[in-house]
């Protein structure tokens, strides 16, 4: 079945780093997956750059059989994919030289949309910036779309800003972040702006606490040299988590627009109180039955970088006074999940008694796996002797409601990059936002490495270190199971 698509213009899309493994598990078989469904006008190009020196043929089979490997039902369709390559192109390119950038001119085409993906290392940005100009290949409709990191700290991430800006204006860069792109954390702003159910209770008078967990199971194996350089902190609390928590807290804006969207959320990092030491839990996995430990992994024994951290927030404005948010992520964790949780407060006055007067409306928005959400309310439990209390969930979870339809709900690349085509910067950080947040983190990182803090052991395949269970328990709370 073919999704219901708005329609983008013709467009040349050059992927610097097209070789590499983002391009070839995620942005490629994605672009297919849009191909079928419409959303590539005829006349459109994909154009992979990279150092590797393959020709136009080489490429095509390298891509063909990327789609094989990483692309799910789509895959099949052999006559589409076949069509769909035709549309790659692909040049031998030197990031800090000259060589492949003439040719790269002759291609890209200045009379239809310019798009150019930035999938390497930060380090490179500047450079690719400048030669586009120099070889009079980007325009001043041209966009580009720059993975994290936005830098390690506030330093850098304004020294990456400015690097980017000298070339190209803040409309027409789109940092993107995939989580953005997911279909629930889109259908939380639905949920929150469209219906007047939600909205009115959405504040300290109703709400109890937020919890934000992202929990993986995989470890850091393969990624090690570049995670212990990051941490937690970095690779996910400072961009995913952060996002994800602007968008659960943030004012409704005056209308669905990308810069009115992204003021609000600068609004909450703004308003984000400094974390007490005591409300910050970095934890580090130990060997398992099922795998290494972190410093196994990153091949440092003296390691003290953490993978994993739970912390206790509070933003300081009316609406969310005396609500924490809790935010917790970590590797080698029990299942993999990603949740959203709003516990409401309980009720004013109970009329039940005892056991049965403890029950709370809790809503979950599942951002992986099984997307969807529910709503935990509470019924009498059906039959005969008394009125007996249960908590039953008002369950949509996307593959269930939407049957066929959910097959084609798009993956979070696509769906990002069909709106850097269409030009919608409203699910892309702004440069402001990347520093505010940097702003915020700054300071708890630079604490903990002043007090020497060790993060704790837990077990892989666990929830995380015994001490985040305790600080939920100090506030009389306790964090979600996670559960995939």
């Amino acid at each position: 079945m073919v999704s219901r698509v708005i329609p983008v213009e013709t467009f040349d899309l050059v992927i610097f780093g097209g070789t590499g493994d983002l391009a070839r598990r995620k942005i490629l078989p994605g672009l297919f997956r849009r191909f079928r469904s419409g959303q590539m006008p005829e006349g459109s190009r994909i154009i992979g750059a990279a150092r590797s020196d393959l020709d136009q043929a080489g490429y095509r089979q390298m891509i063909a059989d990327a789609v094989a490997e990483f692309g799910g039902e789509e895959k099949k369709d052999s006559k589409g994919l076949d069509a769909f390559i035709e549309t790659l192109d692909y040049v031998a390119i030197d990031a800090k030289g000259d060589g492949g950038w003439a040719k790269l001119a002759e291609i890209v085409r200045k009379d239809v949309v310019q798009a150019f993906y930035f999938s390497v290392a930060p380090s490179l940005f500047g450079d690719l910036a400048e030669r586009l100009h120099t070889n009079n290949i980007a325009n001043e409709q041209s966009r580009i779309v720059v993975e994290k990191p936005f830098g390690r700290d506030l330093e850098t991430a304004r020294a990456l800003n400015e690097t980017l800006a000298t070339h190209f204006d803040e409309s027409q860069i789109y940092r993107i972040d995939h989580y953005l792109g997911k279909e629930t954390v889109q259908n939380l702003m639905a949920v929150r702006f469209g219906n007047m159910l939600f909205e009115p209770l959405w504040n300290n008078h109703y709400v109890d606490h937020i919890q934000v967990t992202v929990a993986e199971t995989v470890g850091v194996g393969g990624r090690g040299a570049y995670y212990d350089k990051s941490g937690a902190m970095r690779d996910m609390v400072q961009n995913h988590l952060m996002q994800l928590l602007c968008l659960i807290a943030m004012e409704p804006p005056s209308q669905f627009g990308a810069d009115e969207v992204r003021d609000e959320k600068l609004k909450v990092i703004r308003a984000l109180q400094p974390v007490e030491p005591h409300h910050i839990v970095r934890g580090q996995y130990d060997a398992g039955p099922n795998g290494p430990s972190y410093r196994e992994d990153a091949e440092n024994a003296r390691s003290f970088t953490e993978s994993f951290i739970a912390m206790k927030c509070e933003i300081a404005n009316w609406r969310w006074a005396g609500v924490p948010f809790y935010l917790r992520t970590g590797k080698r964790m029990k299942a993999r999940s990603s949740e959203i949780t709003v516990v409401f407060k309980d009720l004013g006055h109970s009329i039940f008694e005892g056991d049965e007067a403890r029950h709370r409306n809790i809503l979950s928005i599942r951002l992986q796996p099984n997307e969807g959400m529910d709503l935990q309310v509470t019924i009498k439990e059906p039959g005969p002797g008394g009125m007996r209390l249960i908590d039953v969930p008002l369950d949509m979870t996307f593959a269930d409601a939407l049957g066929p339809d959910a097959e084609e709900v798009p993956d979070a690349y696509e769906r990002l990059i069909m709106d850097v085509i269409r030009g919608n910067q409203t699910l892309f950080m702004r440069g402001d936002e990347v520093e505010a947040a940097w702003r915020w983190t700054d300071p708890l990182i630079n604490g903990w490495e002043a007090r020497n803090d060790v993060p704790k052991l837990y077990d892989a395949g666990s929830a995380g270190p015994e001490d985040a269970l305790a600080m939920m328990h100090r506030d009389g709370r306790r964090w979600r199971e996670i559960k995939a």
